[in-house]
Parts: C-alpha cells; sequence; structure tokens
C-alpha cells in the first residue's frame, strides 16, 4: 500500500456490493451497499469509494463530481458484469464466423440435452445472431494416409508440431463482403472458429486483421483465447469472449469516468475466474465469468488453511439462490472446461461446484416428499418476510424457527423498503403449508400408501425444521462429490463458511459430514472482497503441443518452457513487481496415447532428474497423480503433451490486522428451535466478543454482513484474528424407526442418489475407453435385497439379480437378455452387500458400461444384420466376474474371446480396454457397497431397507396422481379412459399399445397385444427394454423431480405377448432393439397419452474401423414439438444421451474428414409448434475401412400430433470416389475405399398442433430461458438403454 493512501477490494455482486478499504493508518474498514440503486448513486463501486473517503477524511466528495485519486493507492475488484449478462443474454450483438459446413456446430454443441425428462429441450440460446460460413479447410497429416487427392496447396507446421495440409485457402474478398454485410446490420462484435486453428492459426489472423480494418470494435480469435483442441468448448469460449468483453469494456468506462483522470495514475487490478488479478486493460470477458466467486475462494483458502498442519478446507458460499463449494489443500484446484448458464468455457477456472439451494430456494411439498428448490424467489418479490408476497423459502424457515432476529435486521423491507422482516408473514405461509402437509397424512390414500396412518401431525416449527434438514442435505452432495468421489475423506476437512447465509446452517452441514471444525472469517460476510486484497497478480501463458514425454522430447519442451516463462516474468516486471516478488509455476497437460482424460500436471514436489525435463519429474507426477485420480496406470502407453502452460505470480497480497479485546456484554437471549424443541439461546453481536472467548451452544453470534448459529453440543471460540472457530460435537443419538416420517424421506433420496452419482464418478475416473470416460455410456444403480431398483444415475435400468449362490467378496457379470439385459456391449457389474450376522446380501449395487468391442460378426460389436445372439458378442448370463475378492482375469478373458467359435465371428477386439473397464466398474461397485454400508451404520440396516420402500411407495404415489389426472382430464374430453395408439418400424413391423386407465385408483394396463412378431434381425426388444422404455415415459409425463426407480411401474400392469419383437427368444438377435426399438415404444406411449409429437426415433448407431481399431458413435436428430414448445433441433432424445466426439479430436484420431455437421434445414414437421431439425453429417475416409450402421426412420416418418406435420424421414447415402451415390438403406456394412463420403440425414421431429405464422423458423427454441431452468443433477445423463 502507497504511504499515506486508501487501498480499496470491491466485489459487485448481483445484489450487494460489498467494500473493503486498508486505510492509511493501517486500519480496515467494510461495507456493504446495493449494487443497483440509481436514485442514489451510478456506480455501486464509486459510492463506496466515496463513501469510504468522505467518511475517513471528514472532506466533500461529491457525488456530482469525479471522484479525487490523489488517496487512493490502489483498486482490486471482482465483478459479476459478465456472469449476469451471460445468464440474463445482455452481452453485445455477436456474429459468428466459422469454417464452411459447421453453421450449427455451437447449436448442436455435444448433441446431449441439458435435462434427461424434459421433452421441451429447453437449452439456453447461443450467444451470436449471424453466422457466416467461410470456405476454408485445413485438415492434420496422417502417415498412411490413402486419399486420391492431388497435392495440397500447401504443407505447414502448427505451434504443437503438427504437419497440416491447407486444403482450401480463405476467399478474402467473399468474407470481405460478408462482414460488411453484418456491419451494415448494426452487429460489430466477431467471433472467429476456424478448424485445428488451435494449432495453425494464420488463417484466422488473417480474418481478424480484416475483420478490424473493417470497422469491428470486438474481434475475438479463438487461437488467441483459447489455443486448446477441442472445437466446440473453444467456439463457445470465443463466443462467450466477443459476446461479454465488450460490455465488460463499457463497464470499465463508466467505471473509470467516476474518477479523476480516468484513474491515470491507479493501480486497478480485476479478479479473474482463476483466482489471479490481472489489469484492467486486460480483463475480458472469456476470463471473467466466475470473477465474484474466485475472490471468495481466494479468501478462504489464505485465512483458513494452515501450511503448518496441511489439513485441507472445503469453501461453503451460501448465498440467496444458490451455493458454492470448493476445495483447498495447499493449491487451487483448477479445471479448463466448465459450464456456466449452458455455455461451456475452455479457460482456466477454479474448480467452484454450485448445487441450486440457499437461502432464497423456495419450499415445496409435493406427493408426500419435502423439496427445496432449485427454483428461487429471487430478490423480487423475495421470501415471504420480505412483505412483498413472496413464497416460503430457507430464510423464512430459519426465521419460522428463531434462528432469525429480525431486530438485528436493516428496515428495508416491504413495497416502502422501510420495514422489518415480517415474521407473521412467514408464520401465515407456514401454517398453510402445515396444514396441508398435515390433510396430506390423514387422507385414505397418503396414509395407507406410506405410512400405514402412523405419522402424527406436524407443528410448524417440525415442518420449517423439516425443510432446513432436506435443505442441508443437498448441499452435503456436492461436498461428498468434491471430496468422497475424488478419494478423500470428507470428514478430515474444515468447513470454512462464508456468505450471506452460510453460518445458519454450517454446524448441522459440517455435523452431518463428519466434520469437528467449521471456520468463519470475521469478514465472512464480505470475504470475496477480502479475497481480492490477499489474492496475487497473475499472468499466464499457454501453447498447445503434440510431443510425446520421452527423452527424445525434453530439450524442445525445455526450450519451449523457458519461452513462455520469460514471457510471464518479463510481463510481471513490466507491472511493478521486482524478481523476489516473481514465482512461476509450470504445467503440462498430459494423458495416456490412445486416451481423452488429460491432466494438468505440476511438477512441484517431483524435482528434476536425468530422466526428465528441467522444470521437474513431469512423469512420475502424472503417474501418481493418475494413479490417485483413476485408481490405476496404463504403464505400457506412451504419454503424450496436449499443452504447455506457465502461471506466473507477483506477490501482492496485504496482511490482516488482529482482533481488538473487549469486555463481554452480559447477553440477550431468545428461543431457537432444534431438535429437541425449543431451547434458550444466548445472543451476542460478534464485535463484542474478546479473544479466546468460548461460546457453548445454543446461540447466536450477530455480524454486520451474517448471522452465526452455534448448535447445542458445539463450542464457538474466537481467535487472536477475530474470527469464529467452531468445535462440533457429536450429534446426540436420535433413534429412527422404520414408519414413514417424510422429512427423513427427503434425505433419504439425497443420500442414495448421492451413492449412485459417485459411483458414476468413480466409474467415470477409473475407466479408459472413449464410451465411458467422454461419452458417458454407462449408468449405476443400487438395489434392494429382491434385486428391485432403488436409483439409478445415467443410461438405463438394470434387470433384477439372476438366481446364484453367491458370498461376499463375489462380483457377478451379465449382459445376456433373459437377465435383464439391454444388448450384449452393455456389461452389467452386480456386487452384493453384505451385512455381519445377516445371512444373506442385503443390497446390491450395480454399474453397465457400453463396451466398445466384445466380439461378433463386425467390428464395435454393434452388426446391422445380426440374426442371432452369438453373432452379437461374448454373452454372460452369471458370470463370477470376482472370486472371494480376487478378479477372475484369465477366466473372463477366455469368456470375452469366446465369440470366435462361431461362424464369420471373433474374439473381442480389444481385451484391455474391456478388463480396463470391467475392473473400473468393479472399483465403482466398491465405492458403492463402502457408502451403503456407511449409511447403515448411521441408521441401522432396518431403517435404511425400511426407507427404500418407502422411496418407492413415493415415487408409486407420484405415478398414481398422474395417472388420476390424465384420467379425470380425458373422461371429460373423451368419456373414455382408454387410450390406444400404433406405430411401426421400417420393416413393417407393429407395435401396438392399448392402455386401460383405472382413475379410482391411479393404475393403468398397458397392453402390447397385437405388436409384430419376433423378426429375424436384430430390432429384438428383451422385456426389460420396454419396462426401461415405460419407466421413461411415466417419469416424463409426472412433470416433478422425484426419485426414478422401480416404485414408479408399481401401478403399472404390463401385458407383452409371447414371441413379439418386445419379448423375443432367448437366442433372438437384440442389438438394435436395444437403440432402435427401444424409441419406438417411447413414440407409441406418448402418442397413446398425446404427450407430444414423435421425436426422431432413432439413435443413428455409425460405426467404422478394421480389425486393428473401431470408431462408434451416435448422432443427434429433431426432436418432437409439444402443446407449448418447438421441438429441439440438433439434439439426442429420449433413450439416449450420450455425447458426439469433438470434430477436432475425430480428425486427430481417426482416418476420416467431418466435412459437414449441421442441422438439416426443414427436416422438422411444420405446425402450430414446429419439430426439431435433424443434422447432417459427412464423413470423408482417408483409408481403407469398415462401416456399419444401424438406423431407423428411414422409411417411415416421426408422427406429428393433433394437426402437426410428420418429420422427415432419415437417409443413409455413400459417395463413392468414382462419383457413384449409393443409398445405403437403414441397416448395412459396407466395405469404403480412401475418398468415399458417407452423407447421414437424421430424422425431424414431428409437428403439433395445425400450422399458423407462429410456426415459422426451424425448430429451434424461441424463448430465452434462465440457467435454472437447465441445471439438473442427470445434466450429463447418457443413455437411458
Amino acid at each position: 500500500m502507497a504511504k499515506g493512501k486508501f487501498d480499496f477490494a470491491i466485489d459487485r455482486g448481483g445484489t450487494f456490493t460489498d467494500v473493503f478499504a486498508r486505510l492509511p493508518d493501517g486500519r480496515e474498514k467494510v461495507l456493504k451497499l446495493l449494487s443497483h440503486d440509481p436514485q442514489n448513486y451510478q456506480d455501486a463501486p464509486t459510492e463506496g469509494i466515496r463513501r469510504v473517503l468522505e467518511e475517513e477524511t471528514g472532506l466533500a466528495f461529491p457525488r456530482e463530481q469525479p471522484v479525487d485519486t490523489s488517496l487512493i493507492g490502489w483498486i482490486r475488484m471482482g465483478t459479476t458484469v459478465a456472469t449476469n449478462a451471460l445468464l440474463e443474454r445482455r452481452g453485445e450483438r455477436t456474429a459468428l464466423l466459422v469454417t464452411k459446413g459447421f453453421k450449427d456446430l455451437l447449436h448442436i454443441g455435444t448433441q446431449a440435452r441439458p435435462k434427461l425428462f424434459d421433452l421441451e429441450v429447453a437449452v439456453p440460446e447461443v450467444l451470436y445472431e449471424e453466422v457466416i460460413e467461410v470456405d476454408e479447410r485445413v485438415v492434420l497429416r496422417q502417415d498412411g494416409c490413402q486419399l486420391p487427392r492431388k497435392e495440397p496447396k500447401r504443407i505447414v507446421t502448427g505451434s504443437t508440431g503438427d504437419s497440416l495440409e491447407v486444403w482450401r485457402e480463405v476467399d478474402m474478398q467473399r468474407v470481405e463482403e460478408d462482414l460488411r454485410g453484418v456491419l451494415s446490420r448494426g452487429i460489430t462484435s466477431l467471433a472467429v472458429l476456424l478448424l485445428h486453428s488451435y494449432t495453425w492459426s494464420d488463417h484466422e489472423k488473417a480474418v481478424g486483421s480484416l475483420a478490424r480494418k473493417l470497422g469491428f470494435t470486438q474481434v475475438s480469435l479463438s487461437s488467441e483465447v483459447m489455443p486448446m483442441v477441442r472445437v466446440v468448448p473453444r467456439g463457445y469460449t470465443v463466443c462467450a469472449d466477443a459476446y461479454l468483453t465488450p460490455k465488460i469494456r463499457q463497464y470499465l468506462e463508466g467505471f473509470t469516468s467516476g474518477f479523476r483522470d480516468g484513474l491515470k495514475d491507479v493501480s486497478v487490478l480485476f479478479m479473474q475466474s482463476d483466482g489471479g488479478l490481472t489489469p484492467m486493460e486486460q480483463f475480458c470477458g472469456s476470463r471473467a465469468v466466475l470473477s465474484g466467486p474466485a475472490g471468495g475462494v481466494v479468501g478462504y483458502a489464505v485465512t483458513s488453511y494452515d501450511p503448518a498442519q496441511k489439513k485441507p478446507v472445503i469453501g461453503f458460499d451460501m448465498g440467496g439462490t444458490s451455493t458454492d463449494v470448493s476445495r483447498y489443500a495447499g493449491q487451487f484446484e483448477h479445471v479448463f472446461e466448465a459450464a456456466t448458464a449452458g455455455v461451456t468455457l475452455q479457460a482456466p477456472q477454479l474448480d467452484i461446484n454450485t448445487v441450486a439451494a440457499g437461502g432464497g430456494s423456495r419450499l415445496f411439498f409435493r406427493s408426500g416428499m419435502f423439496v427445496v428448490g432449485p427454483e428461487s424467489a429471487g430478490a423480487h418479490p423475495g421470501p415471504a418476510c420480505y412483505r412483498k408476497g413472496g413464497p416460503l423459502t430457507v430464510t423464512d424457515a430459519n426465521l419460522a424457527l428463531g434462528r432469525l432476529l429480525p431486530a438485528f435486521f436493516p428496515r428495508i423491507f416491504g413495497p416502502g423498503e422501510d420495514q422489518p422482516l415480517s415474521s407473521d408473514d412467514t408464520m401465515k405461509c407456514f401454517r398453510q403449508l402445515t396444514q396441508e402437509i398435515n390433510d396430506f397424512h390423514s387422507t385414505t390414500d397418503g396414509s395407507r400408501d406410506l405410512a400405514d396412518g402412523s405419522e402424527p401431525e406436524m407443528s410448524v416449527e417440525e415442518v420449517a425444521m423439516g425443510f432446513i434438514r432436506v435443505a442441508n442435505e443437498a448441499m452435503c452432495r456436492p461436498i461428498r462429490a468434491l471430496t468422497q468421489a475424488k478419494g478423500h475423506d470428507t470428514s478430515q476437512h474444515v468447513l470454512a463458511c462464508f456468505g450471506g447465509a452460510g453460518g445458519q446452517h454450517a454446524c448441522a452441514i459440517a455435523r452431518a459430514l463428519g466434520m469437528k471444525t467449521v471456520f468463519i472469517h470475521k469478514y465472512s460476510g464480505v470475504l470475496s472482497a477480502y479475497g481480492l486484497a490477499l489474492a496475487d497478480v497473475v499472468e499466464e501463458v499457454q501453447e498447445p503441443c503434440s510431443l510425446q514425454y520421452c527423452p527424445g522430447s525434453f530439450s524442445e519442451l525445455d526450450r519451449r518452457v523457458e519461452q513462455l516463462t520469460q514471457r510471464c516474468t518479463e510481463t510481471l516486471r513490466g507491472r511493478g513487481f521486482s524478481g523476489a516478488q516473481i514465482t512461476t509455476e509450470v504445467f503440462l497437460h498430459l494423458r495416456y496415447q490412445k486416451t481423452d482424460c488429460a491432466l494438468m500436471v505440476t511438477a512441484a514436489g517431483y524435482p528434476g532428474n536425468s530422466q526428465s525435463c528441467r522444470s521437474g519429474d513431469f512423469c512420475s507426477a502424472f503417474t501418481e497423480r493418475y494413479r490417485k485420480e483413476f485408481g490405476f496406470t496404463i504403464s505400457d502407453r506412451p504419454i503424450m503433451v496436449d499443452d504447455i502452460r506457465v502461471r506466473g505470480s507477483g506477490k501482492s497480497g496485504i496482511k490482516s490486522v488482529t482482533h481488538t479485546k473487549r469486555g463481554l456484554d452480559v447477553p440477550k437471549t431468545t428461543k431457537c428451535y432444534f431438535e429437541d424443541g425449543y431451547l434458550e439461546t444466548s445472543v451476542y453481536l460478534c464485535e463484542d466478543l474478546p479473544c479466546d472467548h468460548s461460546i457453548s451452544g445454543p446461540a447466536i453470534i450477530i455480524d454486520k454482513n451474517s448471522t452465526i448459529l452455534v448448535e447445542p453440543s458445539c463450542v464457538a471460540q474466537l481467535t487472536e484474528g477475530g474470527d469464529v472457530c467452531i468445535s462440533v460435537g457429536s450429534d446426540p443419538y436420535c433413534l429412527l424407526g422404520t414408519e414413514l416420517n417424510t422429512v427423513q424421506l427427503s434425505i433419504f433420496s439425497h443420500r442414495f442418489m448421492s451413492i449412485a452419482e459417485q459411483m458414476g464418478r468413480v466409474l467415470q475416473r477409473t475407466s479408459i475407453s472413449t464410451n465411458i470416460k467422454e461419452r458417458l455410456d454407462f449408468s449405476c444403480a443400487v438395489f434392494g435385497p429382491d434385486g428391485g431398483q432403488l436409483k439409478r444415475w445415467r443410461k438405463k435400468s438394470l434387470g433384477r439379480k439372476s438366481p446364484l449362490t453367491i458370498e461376499e467378496g463375489d462380483v457377478i457379470l451379465s449382459n445376456h437378455p433373459c437377465a435383464g439385459g439391454s444388448h450384449l456391449p452393455d456389461l452389467t457389474v452386480i456386487t452384493p452387500v453384505f451385512r455381519r450376522g445377516v445371512s444373506g446380501p442385503v443390497f446390491f449395487v450395480a454399474s453397465r458400461g457400453h463396451h466398445a468391442d466384445i466380439g461378433g460378426i463386425t467390428p464395435g460389436s454393434m452388426p446391422p444384420h445380426s440374426t442371432s445372439l452369438q453373432q452379437e458378442g461374448a454373452v454372460f448370463t452369471s458370470f463370477k466376474l470376482v472370486t472371494a475378492g480376487v478378479f477372475q482375469e484369465e477366466a473372463v478373458t477366455e469368456a470375452l474371446m469366446a465369440p470366435a467359435q462361431y461362424p464369420d465371428c471373433s474374439g473381442t477386439r480389444n481385451l484391455h480396454d474391456n478388463l480396463s473397464d470391467l475392473r473400473a466398474q468393479v472399483a465403482a461397485n466398491q465405492r458403492g457397497s463402502a457408502l451403503v454400508g456407511e449409511l447403515i451404520d448411521s441408521y441401522g440396516l432396518a431403517v435404511v431397507q425400511a426407507y427404500m420402500g418407502h422411496i418407492q411407495s413415493n415415487a408409486e404415489l407420484a405415478v398414481r396422481d398422474m395417472l388420476k389426472d390424465f384420467a379425470r382430464r380425458r373422461r371429460q374430453k373423451t368419456g373414455s379412459l382408454d387410450v390406444e395408439a400404433e406405430d411401426f418400424m421400417d420393416d413393417g413391423t407393429p407395435i401396438r399399445l392399448r392402455v386401460q386407465v383405472n382413475e379410482k385408483e391411479g393404475s393403468a394396463v398397458f397392453d402390447f397385444t397385437g405388436t409384430g412378431t419376433e423378426v429375424w434381425g436384430n430390432c429384438n426388444a428383451p422385456r426389460a427394454i420396454t419396462f426401461s422404455a415405460l419407466i421413461y415415459c411415466l417419469r416424463c409425463m409426472v412433470g416433478q423431480d422425484i426419485p426414478l426407480n422401480q416404485g414408479c411401474l408399481a401401478p403399472i400392469r404390463v401385458i407383452i405377448p409371447d414371441g413379439s419383437i418386445l419379448q423375443p427368444s432367448q437366442d433372438a438377435a437384440v442389438v438394435g432393439g436395444n437403440v432402435l426399438t427401444s424409441q419406438r415404444v417411447v413414440d407409441v406411449i406418448f402418442r397413446a397419452f398425446e404427450v407430444c409429437a414423435a421425436s426422431q426415433g432413432c439413435m443413428n448407431n455409425v460405426t467404422f474401423g478394421s480389425e486393428g481399431s473401431g470408431y462408434y458413435e451416435t448422432v443427434a436428430g429433431g426432436a418432437g414439438a409439444g402443446p407449448e414448445w418447438n421441438g429441439r433441433s440438433g439434439v439426442h432424445s429420449h433413450m439416449t444421451n450420450t455425447r458426439i466426439t469433438d470434430p477436432e479430436i475425430l480428425e486427430k484420431r481417426y482416418p476420416v474428414v467431418l466435412e459437414q455437421f449441421s442441422l438439416r434445414p426443414n427436416s422438422g414437421g411444420a405446425g402450430k409448434h414446429r419439430g426439431g431439425d435433424g443434422v447432417i453429417r459427412k464423413l470423408l475416409f482417408r483409408n481403407k475401412v469398415v462401416l456399419s450402421i444401424l438406423t431407423e426412420r428411414r422409411s417411415t416418418r416421426p408422427y406429428g400430433l393433433h394437426g402437426g406435420e410428420s418429420g422427415a424421414s432419415g437417409l443413409n447415402l455413400l459417395h463413392r470416389a468414382d462419383g457413384r451415390v449409393l443409398n445405403l438403406g437403414a441397416k448395412t456394412t459396407v466395405n469404403l475405399e480412401p475418398g468415399d463420403v458417407f452423407c447421414l440425414y437424421t430424422p425431424g421431429g414431428g409437428g403439433y398442433g395445425e400450422k399458423d405464422e407462429r410456426a415459422a423458423g426451424n425448430g429451434a427454441p424461441v424463448k430465452k430461458r434462465s440457467q435454472n431452468e437447465v441445471t439438473d443433477v442427470f445434466g450429463n445423463t447418457s443413455r437411458l438403454l
């Protein structure tokens, strides 16, 4: 700090702006003010600085005059300007310039839908208004490429060292014409995205230079914003940069205009998403999205972590609408690809996990379950206690329990913003909700189905307490994911709590997670601002690379590292830092060859040696971290370097002053409600507490900006620095019975879902194949002792366990359709959970993953023309994969190679990946088994099993309510409760359904009598497929977030004729039934219930390869329109949701060039609401391969509904190198020659309603949507089947 000057650290949030000021005499001052108050001031940070200067100097600083900067040393800021502009889609009008053939690439994205059961497929809009396609193309050179092409115009070398061929140069004259047209329409911000520009950027630079000359005020090049491979996230990032940077610039211009000489002689730094500060002039949109939360992470990391004890810290930032959690263990944990507001940004960001549960989260009682969020009351109208007619929220629950004291809140509520918090409004709303809950319990259906009439009436306080407990459990889930799922012991962490609402929940959350210490900094209410004052100035440089990490590359790596380090150091010196203040750290982005999982690795703790780079032993660092993250290493594979990164830091953070001791006044007391009822609770003002004073709970500590609840059996102590440290005692033993408690029902739902989620994360981390690790083609589930499914995460329903003698230490492998399998590549690993003193398994946990090859007649094990199960690969009914704890590698290898005994078949073509992924599935199950054991330890076996039943009964109740409501509406409309529908497979096989609904019981009979017979082909669908499709449809029609489990089917009786395509013989071929027929079953069910028009009805399975390697993908199409929405274009629908490989990765790893991947115009059916368009995908093959396609809806069309037109059918064309064009039909295998092009045209979705003028468009969403509409625990869900 400059001598005799004021220093400011300011966090400008969406609602409040927090100001931390270091005064010339060393004192500290904090204040909080509204971010928007146009009646009193134009800019909150400027006003905060003005108030501090005026109050502390006694001089006048008039608002209407620029602030005198002579007394200001430095200003550091974090801001949500970029975040809010992204959330609200209020950025600059932007155009995207992209390689020809890829104009819709960012609309399609990964092709996965964010919410699995959202038929509308609500996705935020893209950030650009217009697209310019540039007819240029650069491709990577491949050894052995056999393309019959003339010599390329140019061969160039990229920054990675890769050689590239320039197939088409940029037509600058045409580009200039297109750019002038965009400018004429008032768009002045441009994002440039050309394929492979991460390594060779000349074309992007040429276009960028031209655009600037023409007058574009913002030109963002993807090669400059983030030069990393993967064009889709790089495209999102460059668009965000072009969209947000002008808004940031506008804000900065407005901010600096409030000061004399525009802050010319003042150091102004802004916080970036990576936790480092950067000069105001270099603050840009793509690095600004987490600017606000990053300050808080730095704040708790510096203040809460003790380098001597090295005890890791969990940051817990609870705000109004959401809660952010993060982890610090001596180093900031970064991610390099994360989504915000539906936009995936490829840039260094602190690893912050967000859950939609905050003080403003709304409270609901739905079908017997307490639900918190994700909807929020927002600032207006706010919670019920704000006196503006708002709904009940978590804040209201705390107020109702006496944990918030209105007397200590400012009088800023009500229409005139001059009233205190209203306890009366809160209690009135809670009394109404309590009556609703008690009425539910007293009804005949509720008592019989859920609780046998045993649950007593609840009081208002019990209801409010129930919601607090459910909210706490919701906030525990991301913390478990951040710790347990990554191999860390949650209980060995300190919980660092900050944010306005966190102090009320910290003790309860720490206790639930087994943590013993809660740390609340004295500036916890403004910790993001304080963190800015503690942060370092950071300069980062990064370059892509394609070198193998081996002795032959070390000299080149050392040279490039030295260059980047010098750039960092020189930049920081230019900002006034001396050599002693500058530190640099080198990172290499490393991965095993032929895998997609790269880790950004530092060699800290691994000094260099004769077998490493000078910067450190990155090989040892990588293998050790890989082993910790994933549980194994791949010793026989080379390590590849994808990127080189150097992070330089200029140390400039302040040090905090100690707390001044004061005498302790006699505390006030109040009544607070806890588990044991109302307790006398002491109330202290934090500023009056002396150092080292201990406070036993229950107590409330009031700070200027937060309220801290010290719960019973907890002890708070004030440290010398003025911070609050709470020792958390164990939870007093509370016996929970097996009878239903609706609060515990919600808590157990979260706990079971958390187990399935953590199993999924372990499987994703420890697997090796692209299908599981990258495409997320897997699922995890928990089953009861009878094999009934409880919780599922990702992919599909699992069959019941097979009758088999199993003992502790055994693990079963199964994929046969008769044992509940879907198709053979989906290998299911089932682990029994045993309990001492119990004679059989008390639970089962299972994981199912799609293996890229398990043998059969074609590479990829997805043969288009298989006619028997044996042709589709290795078969397992009840195979002991692990016996007495020993992995049966020899036996399972023999079984995987067994298909070779059949004519024209081969054993698995990728044994190494099979074995690795099976071990990963066993590891995931082991994790699930341990977590189930911990749950039983906490509550007892009888209680956990009882709540499994209660959760299934809750799902049953939700389905019954939905069926009753449907029956009522159907009876009023038609007088009949029977509905029916039929649709056809491409070969003419009918699928017929008649549904009889019982309105009184809320039950239904689904009768598939009349469905066609088993087919001579592979579109036969095992019975489990139909049930999976049915449970998916029921969940969609329920329309609320119920736990997905076997209980959904309890009100349903299903009739499927033996020998039909939906219940084929034991040895029937089924690979197409899983991926194709399942979609038609969904179409028929939705048609019967008139839910929406048909979606594309196909997964568009494409496999190509040779005996040595293979590639498999499923491709998006159009979604069906509904009564209130247009169908989404270019998205996976219904029974699949797998991602697609990024174009740059596809071309880098396989002998193929992607010529086009765009929407298929007008393929969606017309109607009042238009069906979504399918896609066009063209693959040019560079070598000889075998291509297999397995598709549907090539002769039938996805139906429209209520007058809407049908979507276009799909088409599979092959353009031979000799000029011939062949229609391949729906299912075939064909040998391709170099130069052949496969063109896939996927079906569109059906339209809904009679066409009118509003139906114009191509099926893209017409409404703007906020992020909270698209965030869900199923956000990355893969295939259901």
